[in-house]
């Protein structure tokens, strides 16, 4: 859902955080308007503006993970985390991050790419929230629930019971390294998100808060 149909309708907050957002044409290819945020971020009124938004949002529903999605995301997650009482986690691209990971793969327009997590940087049971910086076809957020996302009840119970914490051969899941780590994805939240998302509130089963459409020139 948009931020303006859940209570923000005419806030001069929202106006104040498309306003800042500059559009560079025909960037990082032909066709593309790239909604370039470094001007929001470096305009520290709107930048509060952003993190003060989702913070009321989030304050009060219990999460305790705040998962960035490189790169952009990073620029807003930690101080969301920080703001609800909660632990920034970075989803990362591949080889970005050092020691044992898990990955989940997505599908780009062009090809594919993956998002990699630290092993062991959530455990069964905490509530997670995701941030990027936008939304358009869901398909890297899509991810991102999938490498936090929910254990069959049966495996959690298992993994919760031997105290295997995701760092041993699940039988019951088949896999070396589990790919679903047991926390529960709350929300999936991003600053921008392309208008047709209005008529789709849910993200692989999950909801999508989205502050502004993006800017045109």
């Amino acid at each position: 859902m948009f931020a303006a149909e859940n209570g923000l309708k005419g806030d001069p907050r929202l106006k104040a955080i498309s306003d800042a957002i500059t559009v560079v044409p025909h960037f990082p290819k032909p066709g593309i308007m790239f909604q370039d945020i470094t001007t929001l971020v470096s305009n520290h009124k709107v930048f509060k503006h952003t993190v003060e938004i989702f913070v009321d949002r989030y304050r009060d529903m219990d999460i305790s993970v705040v998962a960035g999605v490189e790169a952009r995301g990073f620029m807003f997650a930690p101080s969301i985390a920080l703001g609800i009482g909660a632990k920034f986690i970075p989803l990362r691209k591949p080889g970005k991050l050092p020691g044992e990971v898990i990955s989940e793969a997505y599908e780009l327009e062009y090809g594919k790419d993956r998002l990699e997590m630290h092993v062991g940087a959530v455990k069964p049971g905490e509530r997670a929230l995701v941030i990027d910086d936008l939304v358009a076809t869901g398909g890297t957020l899509s991810a991102a629930i999938r490498l936090l996302g929910e254990l069959p009840n049966l495996c959690l119970r298992l993994h919760i019971v031997y105290d295997l914490l995701l760092q041993t051969y699940c039988g019951y899941c088949d896999s070396g390294w589990l790919e679903r780590n047991g926390a529960e994805v709350v929300e999936c939240a991003c600053v921008i998100g392309l208008p047709e998302l209005k008529e789709r509130r849910l993200l692989n089963g999950k909801p999508l808060y989205v502050l502004v459409e993006p800017r045109e020139l």
